[in-house]
């Protein structure tokens, strides 16, 4: 189940009528309404919307939508239970509410249409209400046991429209960009010529970036209710990880120098000798004399200028050791 919220509207008329006068709509519940005559339910949301004249925005409209797999389980009285219970977690109560079932697509859908303006003439607060309504949605579909979408990737995009449009284009081409990228700055060249822009919220009186927002045309997202995995957080990870992958394979890929090699055979053997083991100053001060492991093994070093180097060294710091300690 996901609650789709459209943007909020002036007009009551337009709203009720779209609701109520649908082929086979029916209306499930309604409070505070008359419902014989579609200009009464309109008449009674405007005599209480005179409470707050000055509220332009007074319409408050939202689909609740199911998957065609919960249709065997939605009855009329459960979706309206369900939706009681959605408006709640919303934060909207003591107001007008009509509730109308449309039967026109393939999911199962309820609509409500509720008055901004209470019941003792205060506005509704609108504010972080697409995010209010992705926890609710998500509270109410694991609750019931309702089925949940197996990805963004099944959502028919040619049905979108306004806010829902937005944030998928967004999410698209986030997601297409991402990949390619290797810094934020960088992400945010590319998004800013496909319309999109970056907003950073900073912890208070510092440069520390706490939270990361996208914007396209009026409409404007958090990261994180677009998609979990866009964060600011897990974005900025997301581009470590690779540069530091590529760079370790870059690494993987540069030529051995002959002392590496001749140190990973020994290493391989158990016969690795101290003049070449890489670690504190002390094990450079061995006073065992050096061996011909790799003679051992069937190769000549006699002639190896950077063996020999490496050795002479360990011989000269040998002998420097012993004139500090006398």
């Amino acid at each position: 189940m996901m609650g789709k919220i459209p943007k909020s509207g002036k007009s009551f008329k337009g709203c009720v009528e779209y609701c109520m006068l649908k082929k086979d709509a029916v209306i499930l519940d309604a409070t505070g309404l008359r419902t014989g005559e579609v200009a009464h339910t309109i008449a009674d949301f405007n005599m209480q919307r005179k409470m707050r004249p000055g509220l332009g925005q007074a319409v408050g409209h939202i689909a609740l939508n199911w998957s065609p797999e919960d249709s065997p389980k939605l009855t009329d009285e459960l979706m309206v239970s369900i939706a009681k219970e959605y408006l709640k977690k919303m934060k909207i109560f003591d107001t007008q509410v009509l509730m109308v079932r449309h039967h026109d697509t393939d999911h199962d859908h309820l609509h409500i249409v509720y008055n901004r303006v209470d019941n003792d003439g205060k506005t509704i607060s609108d504010a972080n209400q697409r995010w209010n309504n992705v926890k609710a949605s998500k509270a109410l579909t694991l609750k019931y046991g309702f089925h949940m979408a197996a990805g963004k990737d099944r959502v028919n995009r040619q049905r979108l429209k306004g806010a829902d449009k937005a944030k998928y284009q967004i999410h698209d081409q986030i997601k297409a960009i991402l990949p390619k990228v290797k810094s934020m700055e960088e992400l945010q060249k590319l998004l800013a010529k496909q319309g999109i822009n970056i907003l950073y919220k900073f912890k208070s009186g510092t440069q520390n970036v706490q939270g990361i927002s996208f914007g396209k045309g009026e409409y404007q997202f958090k990261g994180s209710e677009i998609d979990r995995s866009l964060s600011y957080g897990k974005i900025s990870k997301m581009i470590a990880d690779r540069m530091q992958e590529k760079q370790e394979q870059v690494q993987l890929a540069k030529p051995k120098s002959l002392a590496d090699e001749l140190r990973e055979i020994l290493k391989q053997s158990g016969n690795e000798p101290h003049y070449l083991k890489q670690g504190p100053k002390e094990q450079y001060l061995s006073h065992e004399p050096k061996t011909n492991y790799l003679g051992s093994l069937g190769i000549d070093i006699s002639d190896d200028v950077d063996d020999e180097a490496i050795y002479g060294r360990n011989r000269r710091r040998q002998e420097k050791a012993r004139t500090n300690t006398r």
